[in-house]
């Protein structure tokens, strides 16, 4: 039952991602024929594989990390708290942080990790992404030989689902149908690559990922049946 959770034993995460390239022509000529093969399926005829590039953040093989925003809950007395950061930048590095963050302070098995659609996207990515890089699976990401109930994540999508896999909804719908405000209306995850290389502008991806981390918190709180968070309870660290 989700009341029974010691709310700060959660890692609430979100990230964000970016084809690797700026171009589909800074590409390898072994790799554009590799994106034509694998968006095939999604781009049909209505699009040449230069074009669909633009959507190649969302695969692993061809995208990368440049930012996970974290938050998480201390409690004292009766004050709670949620506290935000976040990891940015070069991918290797932000990776590597991400994995000491886990192993030094997420690395128990009491403790989740939790995003929305974060089963299907978030986590796996992230796992993805790291073996890419030459880097050694943390715990929390290492699925191998557990059990579904083992896996120590939780997807606040998945818990709208009750049981529907057919069933997508956004964050931003979950908020709205749910009475939780939504910061976000200046952008949305379709513009991030254009912000990201053309614009330059980082910051404003990083404070977009961060918003996403809290709305998340607040669905969950919002499914458990909690008040919701403050905006001086949301702490930036």
């Amino acid at each position: 039952m989700l009341y029974k959770l010691d709310l700060v034993n959660i890692l609430f995460l979100d990230i964000e991602t970016v084809p690797e390239t700026n171009t589909f022509s800074e590409l390898s000529r072994e790799k554009r024929l590799l994106w034509e093969q694998k968006s095939k399926y999604q781009r049909k005829e209505e699009f040449t594989p230069e074009e669909y590039y633009d959507r190649a953040g969302i695969w692993a093989e061809f995208g990368k990390i440049i930012c996970i925003s974290v938050g998480y809950f201390t409690e004292k007395g009766a004050n709670r708290n949620f506290r935000v950061t976040s990891f940015h930048g070069d991918e290797i590095q932000l990776l590597k942080d991400f994995k000491n963050l886990l192993q030094e302070h997420f690395n128990h098995a009491k403790h989740l990790l939790c995003g929305h659609n974060g089963k299907e996207f978030d986590f796996p990515y992230i796992a993805r992404r790291m073996l890419i890089n030459g880097i050694k699976l943390p715990y929390k990401l290492d699925l191998f030989g557990k059990k579904p109930w083992e896996i120590p994540h939780l997807d606040t999508m998945e818990l709208w689902k009750f049981g529907d896999y057919k069933h997508y909804t956004s964050l931003k719908l979950m908020a709205n149908v749910l009475g939780i405000p939504s910061p976000k209306d200046d952008m949305d995850g379709s513009m991030v690559r254009d912000i990201f290389y053309k614009e330059q502008d980082l910051d404003r991806i990083i404070i977009y990922c961060e918003l996403d981390v809290v709305t998340t918190a607040q669905v969950l709180l919002k499914l458990r049946g909690d008040d919701l968070l403050t905006e001086e309870q949301i702490k930036k660290v």
